[in-house]
């Protein structure tokens, strides 16, 4: 295909051009700013509220607490429904929740209804950030952008810094000038809006499947049991640390029963909610949790335990304190769009391991007598740290989730961030347990040390972080054909666009799926259920289906030359009979009436078959790669097609090979020069977008 047809297809396609226009990024800002400055705004009403309901000042931490406790949970719930109901139909369920919540906090006449409407706005606000990271990668799929759009996800990471460093300020002027309910009124102006352009502006989600609609059908789907066993584990174990110093049985109790049963019934399912497999296997991003978590202990750490030093020990008025703190929150905001549009991942997450040392030995020299200056000055150290790790640990996020489960990921990506969050305050309460004093800042300070040099070695010795691209699936065959090669080092990727894709002149071949080959590949009832998505999506777009089964008749057998090395034992031993079960297409994706189903007896699905004709007499000239295995019969097909002139698209998640490391060769390193590889979420996008 020449260079001019490409760019003449990909002229065509007019969400290639501006797939990230204002109007798609604006409701993703505002819905991801709702939860941070829910967080934070509640602060300067607490006193207030404790006045006005009769209640102790610390009674009234429980509305700190529970909308974090909500968050915890609900964050991956949100994203694992995204994927599997649409981001957009989340975001708004979502946007509804907090609307609901502000009404209930702010004719509230109780602290259990306050409580309540901060669950609300908890569950509400965990929605906009998995459900905005789902529709960000179904948006760059469908525009066949391989980057992160960097420029996007920092939009993404400001929304959230810029909302919690403003929130208390904000929240200080409307408690103060029109009273405490309007920590809570204020969710209806900004739901409102939220809304409107959600409506107005985000894609709709497609309709849904009657086949996979009704409550079990879509309770199996999302795995309910792992929501409510995760959601049951997690509250358990958020209500264990935040009772710490002392120790409450009773919750450690119930994580423990609530968690075991839990992880084993994850573990047996097919496509869990909390896939611990996956994530055993994906140690990028398990170690991009960690960071986070480990991480923001280290800056809510600061903003926490800082604050209680600075009030306390050194003698600064709460405005005082909060404004030494300020600069903090406008570092982390102004760093963290440039840092995001590079798309860098290394060089952020080594400077936010750097600089949290740093900070944390600046905290260990400080003293009651230290002047204004020397706080601010690790302050500002600190939000260095907050911003490179936002921005590198979310491209990395990004970037190592797998496509189909971006929302869960992003959730759960969130949970830990909660979780270092939480156990920051756990920490401030043990080491200031006996006064707030210099000698618990400085026990914080070493404890922060500590969190600091596991960041850094979390980062410099991840093998994945020293590519270039630890995930990428390029088109280009030569990388410095780009011209913003990043430099050594540096985790970044480049923008190719793929053509687009027709339906009417497009097959799905899904190749060798049959009950003797089909349990030979890893993971494979996980991989037949991302095929058979794929099979639906072609089929609802109005693409054509075909079946490639290998399997032989005596005669067949009896033709074999000994000069063939690998079918030479397959007609020796009489195997793959053209009438045994091994031999027959996996129910699970059956063929149906009037798609395309040929029978081979080599590797190459068209060597041996008419395939090439039914698809020539059908009007198709672009073919969409499923099969087992990877290094057989897909390699063979994709080679044969390729010299046929045929637009190639291979599904890197609808592939296998027994061997996992010459798949992933065959995948990386030889198809992307002479196809496109791409995953069935950019297949659907691809199909949408015709």
């Amino acid at each position: 295909m020449s260079t001019g047809a490409a760019q003449a297809d990909s002229a065509t396609n007019g969400l290639a051009r501006r797939p990230f226009a204002w109007t798609f990024t604006t409701p993703l800002y505002v819905g991801s700013s709702l939860n941070p400055i829910n967080s934070s705004i509640i602060a300067t009403a607490l006193v207030p509220i404790a006045a006005e309901l009769h209640v102790s000042v610390g009674a009234t931490a429980v509305l700190v607490s529970s909308l974090y406790l909500a968050s915890a949970v609900a964050q991956p719930t949100a994203g694992k429904l995204a994927e599997v109901l649409g981001p957009r139909r989340i975001f708004l369920y979502g946007v509804v929740l907090v609307l609901l919540g502000g009404l209930v906090g702010g004719l509230g006449q109780n602290l259990a209804m306050l409580t309540v409407a901060r669950v609300l706005v908890g569950i509400g606000t965990s929605a906009a950030f998995p459900c905005a990271m789902v529709l960000i990668r179904r948006r760059a799929e469908e525009a066949g952008l391989d980057a992160p759009p960097g420029g996007v996800l920092g939009g993404i990471a400001i929304a959230g810094m810029a909302t919690a460093a403003v929130g208390p300020p904000i929240g200080g002027l409307l408690v103060g000038a029109a009273g405490w309910r309007w920590a809570f009124l204020i969710n209806i102006p900004v739901t409102a809006i939220a809304m409107a352009m959600a409506l107005r502006w985000l894609p709709k989600d497609p309709v849904p499947d009657h086949g996979h609609s009704g409550f079990r059908k879509v309770a199996d789907r999302i795995d309910l049991p792992g929501i409510l066993g995760f959601a049951g584990s997690m509250t358990a174990l958020v209500i264990f640390l935040m009772s710490l110093p002392h120790v409450e049985w009773i919750a450690l109790a119930v994580f423990v029963l609530a968690a075991v049963p839990t992880v084993m019934w994850e573990l047996r399912k097919t496509a869990p909610f909390f896939d611990f497999r996956g994530l055993a296997a994906n140690g990028a991003l398990a170690r991009t949790y960690l960071r986070q978590a480990l991480t923001l202990l280290g800056v809510y750490s600061v903003m926490y335990g800082m604050t209680q030093w600075m009030e306390a020990a050194h003698g600064f008025s709460t405005v005082g304190a909060g404004l030494l703190l300020l600069p903090m929150g406008a570092v982390s905001a102004l760093l963290s769009r440039p840092l995001a549009r590079r798309n860098l991942v290394r060089g952020p997450l080594i400077a936010s391991a750097v600089t949290m040392l740093l900070g944390s030995v600046g905290i260990m020299l400080l003293t009651s007598h230290s002047p204004a200056i020397a706080i601010v000055l690790v302050s500002l150290i600190f939000g260095i740290t907050s911003a490179s790790t936002t921005v590198g640990n979310q491209t990395a996020l990004y970037l190592a989730a797998p496509p189909d489960q971006i929302g869960t990921a992003s959730g759960l990506f969130r949970t830990f961030g909660y979780l270092g969050t939480i156990t920051s305050a756990v920490i401030g309460s043990i080491v200031f347990r006996d006064g707030v004093s210099d000698h618990g800042l400085h026990t914080l300070g070493i404890v922060l040390v500590a969190a600091g040099l596991a960041v850094l070695l979390l980062t410099v010795l991840d093998r994945r972080l020293m590519n270039r691209d630890p995930n990428r699936q390029a088109d280009t065959p030569d990388a410095s054909q780009n011209p913003k090669t990043p430099h050594q080092g540096e985790s970044s990727v480049s923008n190719p666009t793929r053509p687009s894709i027709t339906p009417e002149r497009t097959a799905l071949l899904a190749m060798d799926f049959q009950n003797g080959i089909v349990p030979l590949a890893p993971d494979a009832d996980a991989l037949v259920e991302r095929v058979k998505g794929a099979i639906a999506d072609v089929r609802a777009a109005g693409g054509t289906i075909g079946y490639v089964r290998v399997a032989f008749t005596e005669n067949d057998w009896a033709a074999v030359p000994e000069t063939n090395k690998a079918f030479t034992a397959v007609a020796a031993g009489k195997m793959l009979h053209h009438e045994d079960t091994a031999t027959q297409i996996d129910e699970r994706i059956a063929p149906e009436h009037g798609d395309i189903v040929v029978r081979k007896i080599r590797y190459g699905s068209a060597s041996t078959t008419d395939l090439h004709q039914q698809l020539t007499d059908r009007g198709i000239d672009t073919l969409v790669l499923a099969g087992i295995s990877t290094s057989g019969v897909v390699l063979s097909t994709l080679m044969d097609a390729a010299d046929r002139d045929y637009r190639v698209y291979v599904l890197s998640d609808g592939v296998a090979d027994p061997d996992p490391r010459t798949h992933q060769v065959l995948v990386d390193n030889v198809f992307p020069s002479r196809a496109h590889v791409i995953d069935t979420t950019g297949l659907r996008g691809l199909l949408g977008s015709a």
